[in-house]
């Protein structure tokens, strides 16, 4: 029986607005690697229990950072020394305050971006261990993903490949138990960031020029 051994990091969200906080935990839920994501709404917090923790990678709202501070913010823990951190950037931030960062996102990122960043941090940190299961489809499952990832019903999947629609709903169950993922968002997500579709090709079709 094969075992699932991809890497499932902890994460620490510092965030003072809910909404956003829920909608980063909503996307990253879409990942496995990231199931484990603690957040905190103030920086005092999040220190507290930074040490204790010891998260992965960091993600932060630079707001949350007193404005004297924000240049030096690897001195504010001792555990920030050697932790992968994100800056949560809502509008315009000093060129000196984000280099203190290993990268940062927006709120009008796209989702296969904000994961591509956050995987990007990691692989810094830990080179060897972020995982890739593209390898792990066969050609005709990777077909079928990129037919649910534009937007094709089981039929219409079923009709262009010549099989059975019973057929598309088994290779579906075995795309969804190999990446993880189930939902038609996740997986179209998972599409992009393996570049299976072009990004600019399904911007167009989803009207999102």
């Amino acid at each position: 029986m094969k075992t699932d051994r991809s890497p499932h990091y902890r994460l620490m969200l510092i965030e003072p607005s809910a909404l956003v906080s829920r909608g980063i935990r909503s996307l990253l839920a879409e990942h496995p690697e990231f199931d484990n994501l603690t957040v905190y709404h103030d920086l005092a917090h999040g220190l507290e229990q930074l040490t204790r923790l010891r998260p992965d990678l960091l993600l932060i709202n630079p707001s949350v950072i007193d404005f004297q501070k924000r240049l030096f913010v690897r001195t504010l823990s001792p555990a920030l020394e050697e932790i992968p951190l994100i800056a949560i950037v809502y509008g315009l931030m000093e060129e000196e305050a984000l280099k203190q960062y290993d990268g940062s996102i927006g709120l009008y990122d796209e989702p296969a971006h904000i994961v591509r960043k956050l995987r990007k941090a990691l692989e810094k940190q830990h080179p060897h261990s972020v995982p890739s299961r593209h390898d792990d489809l066969s050609n005709r499952e990777k077909e079928i993903l990129v037919a649910v990832a534009r937007g094709l019903t089981n039929k219409e999947i079923a009709d262009m490949h010549h099989i059975s629609i019973y057929t598309v709903i088994s290779h579906r169950k075995n795309i969804s138990r190999k990446t993880g993922i189930k939902t038609i968002s996740g997986l179209t997500i998972y599409a992009l960031l393996h570049q299976m579709i072009d990004q600019e090709e399904w911007m167009a079709s989803e009207g999102r020029k």
